[in-house]
């Protein structure tokens, strides 16, 4: 099953980041894993939360740029070569990689590694095929 993220489009300047992360809070939003890109102007915050679109919308409401998209989370092994185990399972299916991020979940010795591909539904089949599990998005939510 894909994971929803949103893709926070925050100006760059003191305190937006933050009011950002406290309207969230303030409403119940838990953050399960994010990553942070910045430019000159403005950053890039991707979160993964348990209520994806109730969080869209209310971002939204306060003038918030945000957009959802379909990102698969892949457990790996928190090794040296698990994480080229799963980009070799990409690079045969002919799936580009656009952006990741991990981060340690709840099982013990594992990472999990939050990807998003040129196409998602592929990239499910594709580890699926190889024998390689992705997890459940009630279960990322949750974490």
């Amino acid at each position: 099953m894909l994971v929803k993220q949103l893709s926070v489009f925050v100006e760059n300047k003191p305190g937006r980041l933050g009011a950002v992360i406290e309207e969230l809070g303030k409403n119940g939003i838990d953050i399960s894993a994010l990553s942070l890109a910045d430019t000159s102007e403005y950053g890039i915050l991707r979160l993964i939360v348990n209520k994806p679109d109730e969080a869209k919308a209310l971002l939204r409401e306060i003038g918030v740029i945000v957009k959802l998209a379909d990102v698969v989370a892949v457990p790996m092994d928190d090794t040296p070569g698990g994480l080229s185990k799963i980009l070799s399972v990409f690079s045969k299916g002919g799936i580009d990689v656009d952006y990741m991020y991990a981060f340690v979940g709840a099982a013990s010795g594992k990472a999990l590694m939050v990807v998003k591909v040129s196409d998602a539904d592929l990239a499910e089949r594709a580890l699926d095929d190889a024998g390689i599990p992705h997890a459940d998005a009630k279960d990322i939510y949750r974490l």
